[in-house]
């Protein structure tokens, strides 16, 4: 029998809470330049490349068993074997080829859930690109692997600078399932560790949230910072439809790291003060106000090792964005304020409190639970919007001896939320993806725009030079 694995708590989750029109696979796109590149570039050296580093990707040869009448999560089977000409697809993309193309076609690939009966993933090689261009569209999973675990998968499937990556061409492996016995013998073995664990954990929870209580009395309100629970209704916050759309834009990386040291202010206050700045653009245009501030989820890692590429070890804080305030400044200042205390939070509840916790997730109901949220949820309570930030590699990498001039990365909508923001820092540059439905925007680049719109205008309040286009990266696709 091949080995196996339990889901943990929030891979469960993740699992659970796909719904027809909630797909939990993420995204990661990297843009391969080959205008360089000595030869005929093409699908034929992408498929040979992970043909032979498929034993470096362990998650891409998992494959999800259930458990009988779910008495437990379900677990990986791992080492299985792979079916190339399935997972690894060729995709067009219209003329003239360029990012507004590009993301249209990312959008279209988004919109279909991954098949539970095969392991979890699909990568489509993106052709028909302007300048030599092409692109990897990976389509994993969320189960399979959090924002961390995938930078460290992608970098074992790119070059880098360093010793050369192993490749080896290696025979299929047979990939034998366990018996119903062994999998309802290793449930419970699974829930006897579970229940010894649970009065450790009720402990935990119980002194973080009387930790919490007191420094929430001593703590004064702020007018100007969402409450919890209490998020309110916007323009973003609908039940989600089942087709995605999806857009980007690239920043420079040491520009928005000028901006931070100008303000004294960290790196990830910069990008949610500009994705409040963006995201108050777009209330005004299709809310016709902004007038309350919106809270955003903002995912953490609470495992940052480089050599974990599969599962999820986060958690998650509510960061109040200030979308009611006009001043660029002004807004930086009460994202630092909001920011510092989801931090706070985070740390006295635990960090990983609520991935224990998830670990207790009933199997029976919880996706029922899930599916009827999601065909209800017309507004999100807990949260309007998702912003990551995910620091990816800092040398340039090599996909079939080709450059990778950019990638871009997003993560999931959640019920009664139709906008999930993630910037990906690579090399000198900061790569912005927004994944939405397609009955929020009229152009999905209005989003994207309106980040780099913040930007500019954050910049100018600080007295510095306007940004400037990446050469590196793709032209924009503005909104005409």
């Amino acid at each position: 029998m091949s080995s196996m694995k339990r889901l943990n708590g929030m891979d469960a989750m993740l699992l659970y809470s796909e719904t027809p029109n909630l797909h939990t696979h993420t995204l990661k796109v990297a843009v391969i330049d080959a205008a360089d590149y000595d030869g005929d570039y093409g699908f034929e050296a992408f498929r040979r490349t992970v043909a032979r580093r498929l034993h470096l990707l362990e998650p891409l040869r998992y494959r999800l068993v259930d458990i009988p009448w779910r008495l437990h999560h379900p677990m990986w089977l791992q080492d299985c074997p792979v079916d190339l000409d399935y997972h690894l697809r060729r995709v067009r993309v219209p003329a003239p080829g360029g990012r507004r193309e590009l993301d249209r076609v990312i959008g279209e690939i988004a919109s279909t859930p991954l098949d539970r009966s095969r392991p979890l993933w699909e990568f489509h090689f993106a052709e028909g690109m302007a300048a030599k261009r092409f692109a990897l569209i990976g389509k994993v999973h969320h189960t399979l692997a959090d924002g961390v675990a995938s930078a460290n998968l992608l970098a074992r499937l790119m070059d880098l600078a360093g010793p050369a990556q192993d490749e080896r061409d290696e025979p299929p492996q047979s990939c034998e399932a366990p018996s119903a016995g062994q999998l309802l013998w290793e449930a419970q073995l699974d829930h006897i560790h579970n229940m010894a664990r649970l009065p450790g954990l009720v402990a935990d929870a119980a002194r973080g949230v009387a930790r919490l209580r007191q420094r929430t009395r001593d703590r004064r309100d702020d007018p100007d910072l969402a409450k919890p629970f209490n998020a309110p209704s916007t323009f973003l916050n609908h039940v989600v439809s089942p087709v995605r759309t999806f857009a980007t834009a690239t920043v420079s990386l040491a520009e928005v790291k000028e901006t931070a040291r100008t303000l004294s202010v960290t790196f990830n206050d910069v990008v949610l003060s500009v994705a409040a700045g963006g995201l108050r653009e777009l209330l005004l245009r299709y809310d016709g106000h902004a007038d309350r501030p919106i809270m955003a989820t903002v995912p953490v890692a609470t495992d940052k090792s480089t050599e974990r590429v599969t599962g999820n070890e986060i958690g998650g804080m509510m960061v109040s964005l200030p979308v009611h305030v006009a001043d660029p400044l002004r807004r930086v200042e009460l994202t630092s304020v909001a920011s510092t205390r989801a931090k706070e939070v985070n740390d006295l509840l635990g960090p990983t409190l609520q991935g224990r916790m998830l670990e207790y997730l009933p199997p029976p109901l919880a996706p029922a639970l899930f599916r009827a949220q999601s065909t209800r949820a017309d507004h999100n309570r807990l949260m309007n919007v998702a912003i990551s930030n995910v620091p990816g590699p800092r040398q340039r990498g090599h996909i079939g001896g080709a450059p990778v001039s950019e990638i871009y990365s997003v993560g999931v909508l959640s019920a009664g939320s139709a906008f999930n923001m993630t910037v990906w820092s690579y090399v000198d540059q900061l790569d912005i993806a927004v994944l939405s439905d397609d009955s929020t925007f009229t152009d999905p680049h209005e989003a994207t725009d309106a980040m780099v719109h913040a930007f500019g205008d954050l910049r100018r309040a600080c007295g510095l030079t306007p940004p400037r286009s990446v050469a590196t990266a793709m032209p924009p696709a503005t909104v005409g």
